[in-house]
């Protein structure tokens, strides 16, 4: 068997999008993932199903994993002939240990390449609004370690850092606070410098404490500052008020949770992350199309689409039989929304009919409307859109059904650390969220429509936010009316 590799991958302060395009490259590519506490969770979700996954988390000194067996685990996965990514929190080479694990790897011949990651160093007080340098007040920063390499407290030249200039950031700091800042003063720094802590800088969960260098103790221990945190000493960390760009997002401080398949989430992530969501993207759902023979469609007057996913399927067996769109004869198509209507038109299909209210009840309605006696398709999933045909079927419409394709439950890889919303597109989605994530509590249940908000309750959701309109924005609005 050949030796695999090693990808040392930085993954980020946090935040999806801080991830480089060679990092997220290489992590799709991976047989085998070991990754570290600090990695959010939105980077973790995009970790391929067909992965092993390997959590070596430590947290606030605790190892859960020692290094010397991280280590040994990269080693036994690479000679197992497999593409390893070792994902790690920042950047590998600021404080982050690559070194050491290049070292092992050298010693047993193992191939491995470096990805650099965005370091908190930089991201965390950006994110937060201070720059940590800026003309006339800081042309230099000096990043520095609050622990040393058993996990106490480093034992620092304060004498020097106190007359350095610049700005100081002190990494992993959240427990030494104290002793930075008596240290810092007691060696001749004016205690009325500005100083700043940025907890959890990036996701949704971040805090900024703006005080001064003799105030920023009591304002952590009144604030209950947790790791991790970065901390910062110096002129720009009075600039977090002034330069806050995240309060004109309002979504900033909302994490939300995607359910719906990845391949249908990119506008939907996109349209939140815009708005300052952090978003984790993880399908609980999962489209198949059935193995089935289209029915013909001579005769029918009407063809009708229940969802995007039924127009792929539709698509995909139509070429699977050697047929085209041209089997459709005459027939007029409907769709229930318009989201469902603009997947036709992909494909060069012009859609007749979409209901006002964008629901299987409403389409029947227009439907028996508009069909006046003419036989009626059904394209739908299996075991769904019960009340479509019920309604046709009470309504004396000569309609038939064909199930192309149909929905089963995902189990995602990770379990996010926690979340504030989860978003809803249907009551497929919903079911697979609570079968996935039984203990996982949320706020919010934003759902598209009635029938997804009645599956919400059903499984006993409480703060229920329904979209005005079953669409992507109004969808979106409904969640930006959660932070009012």
């Amino acid at each position: 068997m050949s030796v695999g590799k090693v990808w040392l991958v930085g993954a980020g302060p946090g935040d999806l999008g801080l991830l480089t395009l060679r990092g997220q490259e290489v992590l799709l590519d991976a047989d085998s993932v070991v990754f570290d506490r600090l990695v959010g969770d939105g980077v973790l979700a995009i970790i391929p199903r067909s992965a092993r996954v390997i959590d070596v988390g430590k947290e606030g000194g605790c190892h859960a994993v020692p290094q010397s067996e991280i280590e040994e685990i990269l080693v036994e996965e690479a000679l197992a002939g497999r593409k390893v990514v070792r994902l790690k929190g920042g950047d590998p080479f600021v404080f982050g240990r690559g070194g050491e694990e290049i070292e092992t790897l050298l010693e047993h011949g193992i191939p491995f390449e470096v990805v650099p990651g965005i370091s908190s160093a930089a991201a965390a007080p950006a994110a937060a609004g201070i720059p940590v340098t800026h003309r006339g007040l800081a042309a230099a920063v000096h990043i520095i370690t609050a622990h040393t390499r058993e996990g106490g407290v480093a034992g620092l030249n304060y004498a020097a850092l106190s007359k350095i200039g610049g700005t100081l950031v002190f990494l992993m700091g959240a427990s030494s606070v104290p002793e930075i800042c008596k240290a810092l003063i007691s060696n001749g720094m004016n205690a009325v410098t500005p100083a700043a802590a940025v907890e959890n800088g990036t996701t949704a969960r971040q805090r900024r404490i703006d005080s001064t260098l003799g105030g920023l103790e009591n304002d952590c221990v009144r604030s209950r500052l947790k790791s991790p945190s970065v901390i910062l000493v110096g002129a720009v960390a009075g600039l977090g008020a002034r330069f806050d760009w995240k309060k004109y997002l309002p979504l900033a401080g909302l994490k939300v949770v995607v359910t719906r398949p990845r391949e249908r989430a990119g506008i939907l992530s996109k349209m939140l992350r815009d708005r300052g969501a952090e978003v984790v993207e993880l399908p609980t759902i999962r489209t198949l199309t059935l193995d089935v023979r289209l029915p013909s469609f001579e005769g029918c007057a009407w063809v009708c689409f229940t969802s995007v996913a039924g127009v792929e399927s539709f698509f995909e067996l139509l070429g699977k039989e050697g047929r085209d769109v041209r089997s459709l004869g005459a027939a007029r198509l409907a769709a229930v929304g318009p989201t469902t209507a603009k997947a036709l038109e992909g494909h060069g299909l012009r859609v007749d009919y979409v209901p006002e209210v964008y629901d299987g009840i409403h389409l029947a309605d227009g439907l028996l409307r508009l069909a006046a006696g003419r036989k009626i398709m059904l394209l739908r999933a299996k075991d769904v859109f019960a009340d479509l045909a019920e309604k046709l079927k009470a309504g004396g419409a000569d309609f038939c059904e064909c199930a192309v394709y149909e929905t089963l439950y995902e189990k995602p890889l990770i379990k996010p650390k926690d979340a504030d919303a989860a978003v809803f597109t249907s009551a497929s989605t919903v079911r697979g969220f609570k079968a996935a994530f039984p203990e996982l509590k949320v706020k919010y249940a934003c759902c598209i429509g009635r029938q997804t908000a009645d599956a919400a309750a059903k499984a006993g959701f409480e703060d229920i936010r329904v979209a005005a309109k079953a669409t992507l924005e109004d969808l979106v609005k409904s969640i930006e009316e959660t932070m009012l």
